[in-house]
């Protein structure tokens, strides 16, 4: 029989076969017309990279010269399938493996283009049906050959190789879930109707796989009834359809006969999954396999999926379901599949060395947020880990920011029991979890002898959701450490939180680990990369609130925060730092960091604490700066003297109206009050302070500014001061408003004079026309070269005070700068000569 055969000839970049249909139309001349090839999966072999030979299966060949009469081909139609063989110079012992490509549409049209200026090819003609019977001899022949193989070039293709994320699926899954609940609503039941609805608009094998997955997850849940056995269990596709329900068994079978509907090769796996009813430890040698999942072939690679585990999960506690779609048991890597799943048949594990049972029964649950936020796990490799001095430890990796918590409880045999959520998170204060710049390091320390489940959980660090189980352990603990106990830790992990960073903090003097506190006196130092306002916390377990607040002093500049720690008690302590940005004053402070201090050895007494009237910033910082009070001569918050007196100068650029106050903790009123013990000068911009300590002890220099005429006047800094010096200085004079600013008092500077005494005066008034003290007499002072007002005054033996005064102009009122007080006169000898003295002087 002659055959007239046209073809097109074809220009391919790749290795491809396809199968033209009865279907496909013939030119008027006989030709054949190939108008959509079925190249599937080839844009996903990232081995193909030039031009190879092209197979053409199943070309429509006219027969002109069948006879008149002769029996029509059993198609009914004038056309016998032939096939069509189109070589270049390749040898032919190439073998060319059929694979599946992108459809037409998602090609460039260059690429897709049929080149009529390709080379010629060579022609062979073979009947129909050794088309056929070669088809299925190879169909065959696959799963066998490319079962547990690697793909072309030697290395097997991972799923991110088929898609980038899920999020390429979005057409698809739109269209399933709304197909689902209308097939559903309609009652259609029918496995062909059904995945013809919801694979319609499927551009390749991989979107027609992914449309049977995602309804299998949304129409079907887990047969909790039938898998406590209160209720027969569904197996077959038409029962698990209609009741909307199944066990593995059903998601498996019905996978299976789905993916035949279209085409595609699908496998039922058996073998034994860490799911529902597994106990952590358990020996699974020997043990029936309890659970059933999907392997499904697609470009000559046989991949995993399991539509159980992506429906959702099972809550043993309530006994329900909980439908959660989970897109990450869709062709999941094997990898990471074997954490999870172990199949009866050792092929089926897809890997190049494969696993024994006994390693998975070992190996650390993990689920599939564990490796959907990139974790990974450094220690340890086994799932239960025995306590070395009452310690165990482990630590996780991560390539992206995340928060981590964790939650231990005394061992229940069913590793599926408990919250696989955290909405808050509370650390008990049996460990410490610290994060840093990329791994959370967990160490435990349980409370008594025993075992221990502990489950980890963690979020990405900008998420708000609760953070979300990721991992378990079992911790067994033949001899608890013998310590002091730690105080529970509400903020996630100790050390600089994930998200510290982002709220302006650069670093940290002290790291995740314990700090070990000497002399009772600890202090934290965070740089910032922006101005910050900051709060603390200090929590003992037998430490009073009120007590904490005197055992914190926080100084805020603006690229520094600095906490100083006081610890009265031995033991353990936990410091919380919040913060939020300076100037954002309607924002709520934010926990930062959280750092675990331990003192066992000299504490801080009770009256070395601080004053309890602290202000949020102590020493000079962004608040002083601000309103222009700089150069300070002390930079700290906490200043110490031996002398029994100091002097605190800075410049007040902006001359702003300044007060200050002394304070201290005071069981009793004192006879001469704090604020006499304080003196400032006013000179240019420079302003000194100076402080005369009444006794040993910890005060409190405040500083306060008006910013504007007529407004309160406002807390610029506080000042620390120390003052270890038993001997009680003296107090100065009672200063009064007219001495402003150029006033300087140089001779007298204590405030309480000898009775009977010539003291020496010499004061500076800048614009005085007359300086004078006066007291039970007057006595004008004089004004040298150098323009100080001096002279000598006699303080006689009355209890009447002295007062410094002065008038400017031509008014002969007199104002007061400052009093000065008289000590009571003593009984003795003493008092005669001095009042004999005055006598000659007068």
């Amino acid at each position: 029989m002659s055959a007239q055969v046209a073809i097109e000839k074809f220009s391919f970049p790749i290795s491809c076969t396809t199968r033209l249909s009865l279907q496909d139309e013939l030119t008027p001349k006989g030709c054949v017309q190939v108008r959509a090839l079925e190249l599937r999966d080839f844009q996903e072999n990232p081995n193909i990279s030039k031009p190879k030979p092209v197979a053409v299966i199943g070309a429509l060949v006219r027969d002109d010269d069948h006879a008149p009469g002769s029996p029509k081909p059993r198609n009914g139609g004038d056309m016998a399938a032939a096939q069509v063989l189109v070589r270049a110079q390749a040898p032919q012992s190439t073998v060319l493996s059929r694979q599946s490509v992108e459809s037409e549409d998602q090609r460039p049209v260059a690429k897709r283009q049929l080149s009529l200026e390709s080379a010629a090819r060579t022609i062979t003609v073979v009947k129909k049906s050794t088309v056929r019977k070669e088809a299925e001899e190879q169909r065959q022949l696959k799963p066998k050959a490319q079962l547990g193989q690697k793909a072309a070039a030697g290395k097997r293709r991972r799923r991110k190789d088929l898609f980038t994320n899920s999020e390429v699926f979005h057409r698809v899954d739109s269209h399933v879930i709304r197909a689902g609940a209308e097939l559903r609503e309609k009652r259609v039941y029918d496995v062909k109707t059904i995945v013809q609805t919801i694979t319609q608009g499927a551009r390749n094998e991989l979107e027609k796989l992914r449309a049977i997955w995602v309804w299998l997850c949304h129409n079907i849940e887990y047969d909790i009834s039938g898998y406590l056995g209160r209720s027969e269990k569904l197996n077959s596709p038409e029962e698990v359809i209609a009741a909307g329900r199944g066990v593995c068994c059903g998601y498996s079978n019905l996978c299976t006969e789905m993916c035949r509907e279209v085409g595609i090769e699908c496998q039922e796996v058996a073998g034994h999954s860490k799911g529902v009813g597994y106990r952590h430890g358990q020996s699974l040698k020997n043990v029936k396999s309890d659970h059933l999942w999907n392997a499904v072939l697609l470009g000559g690679q046989w991949f995993l999926l399991d539509a159980c585990w992506g429906a959702g999960r099972v809550d043993m506690d309530r006994e329900c379901f909980v439908k959660r779609f989970d897109d990450f048991y869709f062709l999941t890597d094997p990898e990471e599949f074997i954490d999870s799943h172990f199949p009866d048949e050792e092929k089926w594990q897809l890997l190049d060395t494969p696993f024994l049972l006994e390693e998975f029964e070992r190996r650390v649950f993990k689920t599939s947020a564990f490796f959907t936020m990139g974790l990974r796990l450094i220690q340890p490799q086994h799932f239960h880990i025995v306590t070395d001095d009452g310690e165990a430890n482990m630590s996780i990796g991560f390539s992206r920011p995340a928060t981590f918590t964790y939650e231990i409880t005394q061992h229940q045999d069913l590793l599926h029991c408990g919250a696989s959520e955290q909405k808050e998170s509370i650390n008990p204060s049996f460990g410490l979890l610290t994060v840093s710049h990329r791994s959370m390091k967990l160490q435990l320390l349980p409370p008594a002898s025993g075992t221990y489940d502990v489950k980890v959980f963690a979020r990405p660090e900008t998420a708000t959701t609760p953070l979300i189980w990721v991992c378990s352990f079992t911790v067994e603990c033949p001899k608890p450490r013998a310590m002091m106990e730690i105080p529970q830790n509400p903020f996630l992990s100790w050390g600089l939180q994930p998200g510290a960073g982002s709220l302006g903090i650069a670093s940290s003097s002290q790291g995740g680990e314990s700090a070990e506190v000497e002399e009772g006196v600890f202090k934290l130092v965070l740089k910032t990369s922006r101005p910050l306002m900051a709060l603390c916390e200090l929590v003992h377990p037998e430490l009073e609130t009120v007590v904490a607040k005197r055992c914190l002093a926080t100084q805020i500049q603006p690229d520094v925060l600095t906490c100083h720690v006081l610890c009265p008690l031995r033991g353990f302590y936990r410091l919380s730092v919040f913060v939020r940005d300076y100037e954002k004053t309607d924002v709520k402070f934010q926990n930062a960091a959280n750092f675990l201090l331990h003192c066992k050895g000299k504490t801080a007494g009770v009256d070395e604490l601080f004053p309890s009237n602290l202000g949020s910033a102590c020493g000079p910082g962004t608040r002083t700066s601000e309103v222009g009070l700089s150069k300070f001569s002390h930079t700290t918050a906490v200043v110490s003297t031996v002398q029994g007196k100091c002097n605190i100068t800075f410049h007040n650029q902006r001359e702003l109206e300044l007060h200050t106050v002394l304070g201290r903790e005071e069981s009793e009123a004192a006879a001469i009050p704090l604020s006499r013990y304080l003196f400032c000068t006013y000179t240019d911009s420079k302003v000194t302070v100076s402080v005369s300590f009444p006794g040993a002890g910890v005060y409190r220099l405040g500083l306060y500014a008006r910013l504007t005429a007529g407004e309160d006047f406002n807390p610029m800094c506080d000042f620390i001061l120390r003052n270890s010096c038993v001997h009680p200085g003296p107090p100065f004079p009672c200063v009064y408003s007219a001495w402003r600013k150029g006033c300087v008092l140089f001779e007298p500077r204590v405030g309480l004079l000898e009775p009977l005494s010539w003291i020496l005066f010499r004061v500076r008034v800048p614009g005085a026309q007359r300086v004078s003290v006066m007291g039970q007499t007057r006595t004008d002072l004089k004004m040298n070269r150098s323009r100080i007002w001096e002279g000598e005054v006699f303080t006689g033996n009355s209890p009447q005070q002295l007062k410094l005064a002065t008038s400017s102009g031509d008014s002969s009122d007199m104002d007061v700068l400052m009093t000065f007080d008289i000590k009571e006169l003593e009984r003795g000898g003493g008092s005669q000569k001095a009042g004999e003295d005055h006598m000659d002087r007068c």
